[in-house]
């Protein structure tokens, strides 16, 4: 990952600093989380109306928060991340900049989403007949396409969530079923901003959905399968609520986000909200160049992770620290060796070493030990003895 980016933007002054080498992407975050622009940035509102994104590597600080996210653009396999903090610390703005570095995949050209996997799984008899007749003929089943965000609102309904009867074709007395947001965030990102505000009945439906890959939606004599892979993102403020146990078992990465301590960073901070503000596409094209580089780097990680090796003697002492913080569920090893993975391949590495694991245990192992379940063991394993105290006097 090797690159050259422009100098940073002299700021009062300042002589520009000498080109840089970019060897990873954790180096790109650092130095541009130290670029300062311009005070005359601040002038020429650009009038527009529409809506840009905020650049993700614009973000002042919160270095762990941007590495996750790229994480999991880099290894789906982490299930996604959970961003837990106060109001205006850049939760929701992180998730929604990260829009211009959604990286492509292979997406089924299909309507009914049939795959070149789906067919050496299953056969020909597990396609449409038309991608049969495509695989037959040596034509593509899929085309590239980016990675999309789909964002689920707090207030949407069930059936805006797993889809209902299509009222156009009811209108034309026929009975069609139209997919709803689980289904268009197959293969993307499904994005809950306030996660822990949903109705219980759409965390089941999506907790169903996200661990099945797939859900079936019935409505009377209709009935649909869609297929439901998305990483899940979420944010939330815990001041207004807590998250049910089982939908935070789903996060691989948990990140705190606190607000910006120092009062440089904070001031950095403000003027690239201003000028944002002002003239989005400015500040646009000042991060234009890092913003590619970064693009590529994702895109060359996820190239490289299915020839990135943890060594076994690595991944067994992994597992001996997190039996010894007593953490029961194994999604905590599965997504620790998953993010330690990523992290490899994001430095251009195809073997995990220590300092990986180091770099990603936190944001993997915090939030996964439950005082509830310690206590209801303790009380069981009690009782377990009380048991056998009972039997053995009996015997004699």
């Amino acid at each position: 990952m090797n690159s050259q980016i422009p100098a940073e933007i002299p700021f009062d002054g300042q002589e520009p600093a000498p080109h840089p080498t970019i060897r990873s992407l954790r180096e790109l975050i650092d130095l541009v989380s130290g670029k300062s622009l311009k005070e005359s940035d601040l002038l020429a509102p650009s009038g527009l109306a529409e809506i840009l994104p905020f650049p993700f590597l614009a973000l002042v600080g919160q270095t762990e928060m941007k590495v996750a996210l790229l994480l999991t653009l880099i290894n789906p396999a982490i299930n996604g991340v959970l961003l837990l903090g106060p109001r205006g610390t850049g939760k929701t703005t992180a998730v929604r900049s990260l829009l211009d570095l959604l990286p492509q995949i292979e997406r089924s050209a299909c309507y009914y989403g049939c795959l070149p996997q789906d067919i050496e799984a299953g056969g020909m008899d597990a396609v449409c007949p038309d991608c049969a007749r495509k695989y037959a003929e040596g034509l593509p089943l899929t085309v590239a396409d980016r990675v999309r965000m789909v964002e689920l609102p707090v207030n949407a309904r069930m059936d805006d969530v797993v889809g209902g009867l299509d009222d156009r074709a009811l209108v034309q007395e026929r009975m069609r079923l139209k997919r709803g947001i689980l289904a268009e965030a197959d293969q993307n990102i499904l994005y809950v901003d306030e996660i822990n505000l949903l109705g219980d009945d759409i965390i089941d439906a999506t907790l169903d959905a996200a661990a099945q890959g797939k859900y079936t939606v019935h409505r009377g004599p209709a009935t649909a399968t869609y297929n439901a892979r998305f990483s899940l993102f979420g944010s939330m403020n815990p001041e207004e609520g807590g998250l049910r146990p089982q939908i935070m078992d789903r996060f691989g990465l948990r990140i705190i986000v606190r607000g910006l301590q120092d009062a440089q960073e904070r001031l950095e901070a403000y003027k690239r909200v201003r000028i944002y503000t002002e003239n989005p596409r400015l500040i646009i094209e000042q991060f234009k160049d890092e913003t590619a580089q970064a693009r590529q780097d994702i895109q060359a990680a996820r190239r490289l992770l299915p020839q990135v090796e943890l060594p076994a003697n690595l991944a067994l002492a992994c597992i001996r620290v997190i039996q010894n913080l007593k953490i029961d569920s194994l999604r905590a090893e599965i997504n620790l060796f998953e993010a330690a993975r990523a992290y490899a391949a994001a430095d251009g590495r195809n073997k995990v070493e220590l300092n990986d694991v180091q770099a990603v245990a936190p944001m993997c192992l915090r939030l996964r030990r439950s005082s509830f379940i310690t206590h209801y063991f303790q009380e069981q394993t009690a009782e377990d003895l009380e048991i056998d105290a009972a039997l053995n006097s009996a015997q004699n």
